[in-house]
Order: structure tokens, then C-alpha cells, then sequence
């Protein structure tokens, strides 16, 4: 996300630079995973390669790549779906089957790729979500971080205040700032400085491949009202995002977040 989003170099956005990157607008990078990974459909490991790698490409999150002689030749099948893209080629899919589960064009290969990405020869793009299980070495991910991607976690003293429709919902002089890569700050609170209550968790969840599974509540007002989802928390974050576990943050349209220092 930091090279091909805003303000990453590859992000095909002039910043403030004293430089220029010559080549296309729309421009590709590989970038060697230089870890074993591992997909497994119904119980059975199907990937087995150490020689992945991450395609950053402009505009648009990185994608995994592996070499299709790692991927079991057997559970293989070649189907007539077929796609173009102007940068890369013509790309023909394949199916993985084993036993009753069936990937359905989970791959896909550009046989014949252009001049401009030779090195997509061979290779295969992954939906990982069409696969039951993903290792990195010997740890269960759901996606595969990004090397130019960053979180920090810093303790703050300034005032963070949520209100939401105007009610203060959360204030803390303790609260976490968690900076991102490409994407705005957000604050995390300890839930004894959250004022309103929170219902859940709620069946809603989201992942991060550089903090973990995100559970959801939503934030209930004096008024009963209730806005499903304006609250998150990371009961259990990565090692790099450990601070956080347990913690509090805020979003949404009807949530307004403040900021003062002492």
C-alpha cells in the first residue's frame, strides 16, 4: 500500500519530491516473499513454495504471486474463463481440486506476458480467499503483509475526544495513537474512558494483515439510539500491534473525533 496509494512513489500521483520516476504512469514492481507460504484446500496443502512474490502495482493493493510448477500439478484444471489486463496480458485461469472441495478459478496465469512484466512467466496470481488456509513459515495468516508498509503505535497525552450525534461518547488524556501507512491516524482508547455503552462484539469482523482480526459494537446513546459498528477492538493484535489489545476506537459518519493538546 505505501509505494502504489497515496503518497507512495508508484501511487502515479505527483507529491512533494525533487524528483521523478521515469517509466509508465502505471507501473508494476515484484517484490521477492522471501518466506516459505503454504495454501491448503481440504486439508491438504496445495502451495508449497518459497519462491512467492508481492506484485505492487499502481493504484492497488499488493497481490500474491507463486511459481505454478510449486503448486500441486494434480489438483490443477485449466478452465475457459479468461481476462486482459493492458499492462500484464492475457490471462487464462485455473481451478484446484481436492477431493469434494473445488477452488474455482483461484489462479491465474498470464502464459504469454507482456514485454513490459516477462517476469510474470510461470507464475500465478492467488486468490487467497478461494483456498481454506494460509501459512507464512509456520504461522496462519488471512493475507500476506506488505514490506513497505508500516505501523507505529505512540502513547499520547493530548485530549481525544469521540462524540457521536453530537454526545460525548469517549474522552481520554491516555489513549493510543496508531499511525498506518497511507492512511489516517486513529486513536484508541481504554474502555473505562468510553462513557457510552458498547454492545456486542457484533457478528461483523475485519482483518489486517499487520494487526489481527478487529471485532465490532455498536455505541449505544442516551436517547437508545444505537450506530451498529462505530466501534472496534483488537482483543487479540499481533506482536507489532500489541499495544492495542483490548482497546477502543471509533469511526463513522455519524462519529466525530477531536483532538487538543494541554
Amino acid at each position: 500500500m505505501s509505494l502504489t496509494r497515496p503518497p507512495g512513489p508508484l501511487a502515479g500521483q505527483s507529491g512533494a519530491a525533487n524528483y521523478a520516476i521515469d517509466g509508465p504512469k502505471h507501473k508494476l514492481l515484484a517484490t521477492p516473499l522471501t518466506r516459505r507460504v503454504r495454501g491448503e484446500l481440504g486439508g491438504e496443502v496445495v502451495i508449497d513454495t518459497e519462491g512467492a512474490f508481492l506484485l505492487h502495482e499502481t493504484g492497488l493493493s499488493p497481490q500474491l504471486y507463486v511459481p505454478l510448477d510449486d503448486v500441486r500439478a494434480d489438483a490443477l484444471s485449466r478452465t475457459d474463463h479468461a481476462t486482459h489486463c493492458p499492462f500484464k496480458g492475457d490471462a487464462s485461469y485455473r481451478t484446484i481440486t481436492v477431493g469434494d472441495r473445488v477452488a474455482e478459478n483461484a489462479l491465474w496465469v498470464y502464459d504469454e506476458p507482456l514485454d513490459a512484466a516477462p517476469w510474470l512467466r510461470g507464475h500465478a496470481g492467488v486468490y487467497l480467499g478461494r483456498l481454506d488456509r494460509w501459512l507464512d513459515e509456520d504461522d496462519e495468516v488471512r493475507a500476506f503483509p506488505d514490506p513497505y508498509h508500516r505501523v507505529d503505535v505512540r502513547r499520547t497525552a493530548r485530549t481525544v475526544e469521540v462524540r457521536a450525534r453530537g454526545e460525548v461518547v469517549a474522552s481520554s488524556t491516555r489513549a493510543l495513537l496508531l499511525a498506518e501507512t497511507a492512511l489516517p491516524n486513529r486513536f484508541y482508547l481504554p474502555r473505562e474512558d468510553v462513557r457510552a455503552q458498547l454492545r456486542g462484539p457484533a457478528d461483523t469482523t475485519s482483518f489486517c494483515p499487520y494487526k489481527g482480526t478487529a471485532s465490532y459494537y455498536s455505541l449505544v446513546l442516551d436517547d437508545g439510539a444505537e450506530l451498529a459498528d462505530a466501534a472496534w477492538s483488537y482483543e487479540d493484535p499481533y506482536a507489532e500491534s500489541a499495544a492495542i489489545a483490548g482497546l477502543v476506537s471509533f469511526w463513522g459518519d455519524d462519529v466525530e473525533i477531536s483532538v487538543t493538546s494541554a
